[in-house]
């Protein structure tokens, strides 16, 4: 029996599994997740989750109920490329003949010092949970910042603001301006957004460190003090740990380097899938979901003795939330503002829930 272990039912490693599990399985594979928890968590909504405005239960999706499918609970500590093994906290080590790694992403906090400390995270359901008991818990008038005006920035900026009408929010970024992958008519329409929903926003700020309710901003004329109660850290991602300990080519954010297959090329029973892989543009779940089927293609055409013959993964766009009632995005080359692309959003959401996005 040959053992093909998914390691993380995020995006990546669920696409994996829900096209491989379409079809019969070949009857000498076994199919084995790797997961700390019996369910996996819609990361692009841990924005809302955090700011209150929906429950834990509401980003929880349940692995297939399959009899093919094995599960395996554990916390990696470590994967072997040579002896083929991955090795947990406390179990004993998990061979494999073929193996996925998804294991997402963690915070990057840029060697600044006390960020990791201060900088409260949303990349995983736990931490998402302390954030969101420290912004449920400031008292009113409180003084929230977020760092780094990204998607995720932006989202809980706008999704906080309904929550708590009464909070001081503050979204802080290095650029000159937010969402700076976007173009600069969706910047200035968020921007508007949030002048309107009185959400201050400050550019060009360069964290120079984090103390317990202050934030130091490196300027020309010394270190400008700024006061937060709680401090949201959106300021960048980068492999996880376990990952970050492989011994094998990456590019210059510490992502994998893969062949046309998505395998490793020194290891091609590896794949690597979502957030630690290195792809032609940025990590998304939507992303990882198009890489996961491309993978879980090439899967099967080696089981039947094939060539796999992939296309290039096209990206529908991207949308964001500002509240529930309106959003933005880029869909092809059409930027989008307003509630349209909210609504957008809500449906790709109702779709990821019910394993058909």
């Amino acid at each position: 029996m040959k053992r093909h272990v998914i390691l993380g039912g995020g995006y990546g490693g669920l696409a994996i599994i829900h096209r491989l599990l379409e079809e019969e399985l070949p009857s000498d594979v076994q199919l084995i997740l790797v997961d700390r928890m019996p369910y996996s968590g819609l990361k692009t909504e841990y924005y809302a989750l955090a700011a209150g405005t929906v429950s834990d239960v509401d980003v929880r999706v349940s692995f297939p109920n399959d009899p093919r499918l094995h599960i395996h609970y554990g916390t990696i500590a470590s994967i072997d490329l040579e002896a083929k093994l991955v090795h947990f906290d406390n179990d004993d080590p998990l061979p494999y003949d073929s193996l996925v790694i998804g294991l997402g992403c963690t915070d990057r906090f840029h060697g600044i010092p006390g960020a990791d400390v201060y900088g409260n995270s949303i990349q995983t359901l736990s931490s998402t949970r302390q954030t969101f008991q420290l912004l449920n818990d400031l008292k009113p008038y409180g003084q929230v910042t977020i760092v780094g005006g990204g998607l995720s920035g932006v989202e809980i900026a706008a999704e906080l603001r309904e929550s708590r009408s009464d909070l001081n929010i503050r979204l802080m970024d290095r650029g000159e301006r937010v969402l700076s992958p976007f173009p600069a008519k969706v910047s200035r329409q968020v921007a508007d957004w949030f002048q309107e929903h009185q959400i201050e926003l400050r550019s060009h700020i360069n964290v120079s460190r984090l103390e317990q309710g202050v934030i130091y901003n490196r300027q020309q004329s010394g270190e400008e003090e700024m006061v937060s109660d709680v401090t949201v850290w959106t300021a960048g991602i980068q492999p996880v740990a376990v990952v970050q300990a492989l011994q094998v080519p990456k590019d210059p954010s510490g992502r994998v380097l893969l062949n046309e297959y998505h395998q490793i090329p020194d290891y091609p029973n590896v794949y690597v899938v979502g957030d630690c892989a290195s792809l032609p543009f940025a990590p998304s779940a939507q992303a990882a979901g198009a890489q996961g089927e491309q993978i879980a293609d090439v899967m099967r055409a080696l089981w039947k003795g094939e060539t796999p013959n992939l296309g290039r993964i096209k990206l529908k766009g991207i949308l964001g939330s500002l509240g529930k009632k309106s959003g933005f995005g880029m869909v092809g080359t059409r930027a989008m503002f307003g509630y349209i692309p909210r609504v957008i959003k809500s449906g790709v959401l109702w779709m990821s829930k019910r394993h058909k996005g």
